[in-house]
């Protein structure tokens, strides 16, 4: 089971489940016009969760693909992780620019599977 609250960004999912949440960006201009903002090839756009939004230690970092703009989960993503309540964040980050700019942080629960 997974869900992605539109209202608020927070994921629920079972721990070690495997889903696929599409990332849409949009840039707005000086003049309030809101456009989709198109990856250039030197952009990375990372996921990171953590405990807690202070905690130093991640617990996991996935890439995900400017191409397909898919953030993927693998099993082993989260398998390893307590139940209970994270912090996660989607950022966007361009090396050749000196650019990090994070776009979202939210809360993310997982839940207990069964088997």
């Amino acid at each position: 089971m997974w869900n992605l609250d539109p209202k608020n960004n927070k994921i629920t999912m079972t721990r070690g489940d495997t889903p696929t949440f599409k990332i849409d960006l949009s840039i707005t201009d000086e003049e309030g016009k809101e456009a989709p903002y198109i990856p250039e090839a030197s952009d990375q756009i990372i996921f990171c969760i953590k405990k807690k939004a202070t905690d130093s230690e991640r617990w996991a970092i996935i890439d995900i693909p400017t191409d397909t703009m898919e953030l993927r989960f693998k099993q082993e993503t989260t398998k390893a992780l307590e139940f209970g309540d994270y912090r996660y964040e989607i950022s966007l980050n361009n090396d050749n620019i000196d650019y990090h700019c994070t776009f979202i942080s939210a809360p993310l629960e997982l839940t207990e599977e069964l088997y």
